[in-house]
C-alpha cells in the first residue's frame, strides 16, 4: 500500500462513510444500499492492487469524502460528534487488533466464510451480513471497549439492523488498517492535514466530473 496523502484521504473517507451508515441504520433503520454494498464488498477485496480497487473506485466513497471535509475543516468547530466518535473508536480498536495476530486470523477466517456465502447469495444477503456481524462479535467486541452505538431502540433491537451495524463497523476497522498501511497516524492528521484535505477536495471534484 503506497504511503500517500491520497491513500490516507481515501482510507479516512471510508471510515467516515462507514460511521455515517452506522448512524443511518441506528436512527432510521435503513441506509443507502449502494453505499452499504461498497463497504461490505471492501471486506472481501483480499487481493486488491490499490486502495481505490478495494472500494471499486473513488466515486463509491463520495459521501465519505464529503463528510471528511465537513468534519475536519469545519470553520466553527461544529462537527458531528457521533460520527467522529465512531471513527476514533475504529482507529483505537484497529491498533489493539493488530497486536493480536491470532484474533486477526480468526477475523480473516470469518470474513472468508462470508465471502464464500456472498458468491451464492449476493453481497447484502441476510446470511452474509449476519456472518460478518457474528465475526465482529467474536473478535472486535472481545477487545474492548465496545463501541456504544446511539440510535432508536426499536432499530437497534432489530437483529438484521444489529448485524448491518456490526458489519459496517468491521468495514470501518478494515479502512483503519488501510489508513495505517498508507502511513496514517495521529501526527499525519496534524501535520499532513492540509495536504490530505487538498487531496480529498480534488477527488471530490473528480467524482463530480465523472457523475
Amino acid at each position: 500500500m503506497e504511503a500517500s496523502h491520497r491513500n490516507r484521504a481515501l482510507a479516512l473517507a471510508a471510515m467516515f462513510q462507514s460511521a455515517a451508515l452506522v448512524k443511518d441504520v441506528a436512527w432510521r433503520g435503513q441506509c443507502d444500499a449502494e453505499q452499504l454494498d461498497t463497504m461490505v464488498r471492501s471486506l472481501f477485496a483480499f487481493e486488491a492492487g490499490t486502495l481505490e480497487d478495494v472500494y471499486g473506485g473513488i466515486i463509491h466513497l463520495r459521501r465519505g469524502l464529503k463528510i471528511l471535509l465537513e468534519q475536519i475543516q469545519s470553520p466553527n468547530g461544529q462537527v458531528d460528534g457521533e460520527i467522529s466518535r465512531y471513527v476514533i473508536s475504529m482507529l483505537y480498536l484497529e491498533r489493539k487488533l493488530m497486536k493480536q495476530p491470532g484474533m486477526v486470523q480468526t477475523l480473516r477466517d470469518g470474513i472468508e466464510v462470508a465471502a464464500h456465502q456472498s458468491e451464492s447469495f449476493g453481497i447484502l444477503h441476510d446470511q452474509v451480513v449476519s456472518r460478518l456481524g457474528q465475526t465482529y462479535q467474536n473478535t472486535i467486541s472481545e477487545l474492548g471497549p465496545r463501541i456504544i452505538v446511539q440510535g432508536e431502540q426499536n432499530h437497534l433491537g432489530n437483529p438484521h439492523n444489529a448485524a448491518r451495524i456490526r458489519a459496517l463497523l468491521l468495514a470501518g476497522i478494515r479502512a483503519a488498517v488501510l489508513w495505517r498501511q498508507a502511513g496514517g497516524s495521529r501526527w499525519k492528521l496534524v501535520f499532513g492535514r492540509n495536504a490530505m484535505l487538498a487531496e480529498a477536495r480534488f477527488m471530490l471534484e473528480e467524482t463530480s466530473e465523472a457523475s
